[in-house]
């Protein structure tokens, strides 16, 4: 039977990782995997989830299942998250979570939710967006087609021609967002430009999902949450698709959740009930450990105190990293410009490589970044930082 299959390439991503791992230079250089890595180019695991899993350890809980949208006390602190205590509680919000296996599960359970619960059949994404995306949502059986997103010179923001994108997109149509910190960019929209998308998806009759895995990487937990909070704030409905990978390094761990948030009371109930019918068909229910340290964080004072200081101090090392590339590479190449890259936010930037100059890097210079010129900033450090902008003056 399984002679039939054909043989699919690597994922881009973990295929190139494939090669970076292959490669006998000791001089290498990955900034094409999605992960934080610290100054020694490891990914660290937090000390509040050190804390959190001795403390876990100390309870000797059970390992019997868990219900099936997960512990009740882990999705009510999705929730609050999400939309902060005062609009949490608001009697005119009604928000109902669900704790998945990270966030790509997450985002396949909203493209279930939407084929088959709302007959949705079409979801629009920026161009670019996370490759993994458009995969995610053609399984579920849905439509992929794409806005505009970048201005000509592929670095920054084109929002006019996001709205003339979208005007194409019919009522119950879905438009998928990344809350913040675009991935692969680094570009995002505007707290004004926010508040104009989120009226004109209204006004357009579209179903929102907001992609929200990087809470914390922008801004700040509360600055980050804006584009939702914003679009719930002014009577919207919305999924929400959270992860906490990045902002508790738990990436081996997939800790995520869905939350559908309304105005109506029982319209939220009845969507929880479709979110755990779906859960029910496709996994069960989730798996216990990584959502209990991310429980155990956020409901102990002390460690989430401690979280929001390691998560500040994550944010602040990418933007100085961000300010030394962009100091080194003016420095070599002053005819161009590369302030854009202060603008842009995250873990992730679009560099302005073609993908001859990334060939070039990886061929040359084992410096190894996807195609499209994105980069994972996070995996510049004081040791490969001069090497780095050498090798990229030398093919720009």
């Amino acid at each position: 039977m399984f002679e039939s299959a054909p043989l699919n390439p690597p994922d881009s991503i973990f295929g190139l990782i494939e090669q970076f791992k292959k490669d006998e230079n000791p001089l290498k250089i990955n900034l094409s995997v999605g992960v934080y890595q610290d100054e020694s180019g490891t990914t660290p695991v937090m000390q509040c989830v050190r804390l959190a899993e001795e403390k876990l350890l100390a309870g000797h809980g059970t390992k019997s299942y868990l219900p099936i949208d997960g512990a009740p006390a882990y999705n009510q602190a999705i929730g609050k998250l999400i939309l902060g205590e005062s609009l949490y509680d608001s009697p005119s919000v009604h928000s109902v979570s669900a704790q998945t296996p990270g966030g790509t599960v997450s985002l396949r359970l909203a493209g279930e939710l939407l084929r088959r619960v709302f007959n949705v059949n079409t979801v629009w994404m920026s161009n670019p967006t996370w490759a993994n995306h458009p995969k995610i949502y053609g399984a579920a059986g849905l439509e992929v087609k794409k806005y505009d997103y970048l201005d000509e010179q592929g670095t920054g923001l084109d929002f006019d021609r996001i709205l003339e994108s979208l005007r194409h997109a019919q009522p119950n149509e879905a438009v998928l967002l990344h809350t913040v910190c675009h991935n692969p960019t680094g570009v995002d929209p505007t707290i004004e430009q926010w508040k104009v998308l989120g009226e004109f998806i209204k006004e357009r009759q579209l179903f929102p999902i907001f992609d929200f895995a990087y809470q914390g990487f922008g801004e700040s937990l509360d600055a980050d949450a804006f584009p939702i909070r914003n679009f719930i704030e002014s009577g919207g409905e919305a999924l929400v698709c959270n992860s906490f990978s990045k902002n508790f390094g738990l990436y081996a761990e997939r800790v995520g959740g869905i939350s559908a948030i309304s105005p109506n009371a029982e319209t939220a109930a009845a969507m929880l009930s479709q979110i755990k019918l779906t859960i029910r068909t496709m996994y069960s229910n989730p798996p216990l450990h990584g959502g209990a340290i991310v429980n155990t964080v956020l409901h102990d004072s002390e460690l989430r105190k401690l979280w929001t200081s390691e998560l500040t101090e994550i944010r602040q090392r990418i933007l100085e990293l961000r300010e030394k590339f962009v100091a080194a590479m003016q420095a070599r190449v002053p005819e161009k410009n590369f302030e854009y890259i202060n603008r842009q936010r995250g873990m992730f930037s679009y560099s302005g490589l073609t993908p001859e100059q990334v060939e070039r890097l990886k061929s040359e210079y084992s410096i190894y970044i996807l195609g499209s010129g994105r980069i994972n900033v996070a995996g510049i450090n004081s040791e490969n930082l001069d090497r780095l902008c050498d090798a990229i003056a030398s093919v720009v």
